[in-house]
């Protein structure tokens, strides 16, 4: 669905609850260089042409689902089974420093 068709769907909504600058605004991605459309209240004084020959505000972001990691797969899982054993082995030695602790206390009252 285009940019365009998605606008008409949703143009006529609600009145007086939105902010006055509520507009169409190109939105950037820094990293990638690509770009949406979308309404927003974005304070941006940048300006740019849309592919329909518009110009519209322009909001530069860092990071959006062109280049994060989660949307473009690249993600990198912490290794949690790692993390679990290690767990596992100080709970081992605590539960046998508690043992012998609790031995000792047994040995000392007889």
């Amino acid at each position: 669905m285009g940019w365009n068709v998605w606008f008409s769907v949703f143009a006529d909504m609600k009145p007086d609850i939105h902010s006055k600058n509520y507009r169409l605004v190109i939105f950037r991605d820094s990293a990638s260089g690509q770009s949406f459309v979308s309404r927003s209240c974005a304070n941006t004084n940048l300006t740019a042409t849309w592919e329909d020959g518009q110009e519209y505000p322009l909001y530069l972001m860092g990071i959006s689902a062109f280049t994060h990691p989660f949307y473009t797969g690249q993600q990198k899982f912490v290794d949690t089974a790692g993390r679990v054993d290690k767990f596992q082995q100080r709970l081992a030695k605590t539960q046998a420093a508690q043992a012998a602790m609790a031995e000792a206390g047994s040995k000392k009252k007889k």
